[in-house]
């Protein structure tokens, strides 16, 4: 019974290609300075917390080196990502994928040869008819995507949480297009083409879809970038994962007021971006 219902899921979820990493040394590319942010009882450099994994998302991987898509925290317990971390350079010339939602195998053990059942990590049917009213939300969203292969690779669900339905596709909506031009306007590197480091996490919350999956209380979201002058800027946004009318205002804020939220209502000490994207 227990290798049959891993058949059915590997059926319905087709396996992603990711590493699960030891740090994400692997692909640094995705972060600020080539680190990664600092979350102490999360994600800290000198110790390791078993309950949260690292990925390296790499759907079509070349192996050459290339072929990494972002970086994402997982948190095994919680069955949701952390955050994901991306390099915005531009949306590509795409229509939105349609794919069926993808898993990540390396997050649970084998038996037998064959993937046990998903107990580190959700799957397509937690999500279905669920009491909650909420969908499959992104944190890389595949509308911020430079092409179609990174597109796609945003449709694993270890980046994807519980979002309310309306939240989801009203104002949450919003900021990725608002933060979208806006990195658009502003972020360019040395090279003149367009760039951002981009962080998006959600913060767990009380509730669980199917007693497994936890849907966050709040969504956040920064972007760190050199600007046209030459300086390093950042914008900021969070709010509530609840119900809403649609297109709810949510403020711009600073990444100094973010951290300082993260840190009244998640964690203590975090540094989003090293040395405050200054």
């Amino acid at each position: 019974m227990l290798l049959s219902i891993a058949v059915l899921l590997m059926l319905s979820c087709p396996a992603g290609r990711s590493e699960v990493v030891k740090n994400f040394n692997t692909c640094s590319e995705f972060f600020f300075k080539r680190q990664a942010p600092v979350i102490p009882g999360i994600l800290d450099p000198n110790s390791e917390h078993p309950r949260y994994k690292k990925i390296c998302q790499r759907y079509n991987f070349t192996g050459d080196g290339s072929g990494y898509r972002y970086a994402t925290l997982y948190d095994t317990e919680s069955r949701i990502p952390v955050f994901s971390a991306y390099n915005y350079t531009g949306k590509g010339d795409f229509t939105r994928p349609s794919i069926p939602w993808m898993i990540e195998p390396k997050l649970d053990p084998r038996v037998d040869g064959m993937t046990a059942p998903y107990n580190n990590q959700a799957v397509d049917e937690d999500y279905i008819n669920n009491s909650y009213g909420v969908n499959r939300g992104h944190l890389f969203p595949s509308c911020h995507a430079a092409d179609e292969s990174t597109a796609k690779s945003t449709f694993t669900l270890t980046n994807i949480v519980p979002q309310n339905i309306r939240f989801n596709a009203g104002s949450w909506n919003r900021i990725e297009n608002e933060t979208r031009d806006s990195m658009n306007t502003l972020c360019y590197n040395k090279n003149n083409n367009v760039l951002a480091h981009v962080l998006t996490g959600a913060i767990p919350g009380k509730n669980k879809i199917n007693n497994r999956v936890n849907i966050p209380s709040y969504m956040w979201t920064a972007f760190c970038c050199y600007n046209r002058s030459k300086i390093w800027v950042s914008e900021a946004y969070w709010a509530p994962n609840r119900q809403e009318n649609h297109n709810e205002p949510i403020s711009k804020m600073t990444l100094q007021q973010l951290q300082e939220f993260l840190n009244g209502s998640w964690a203590q000490n975090v540094t989003l971006f090293k040395n405050d994207c200054n």
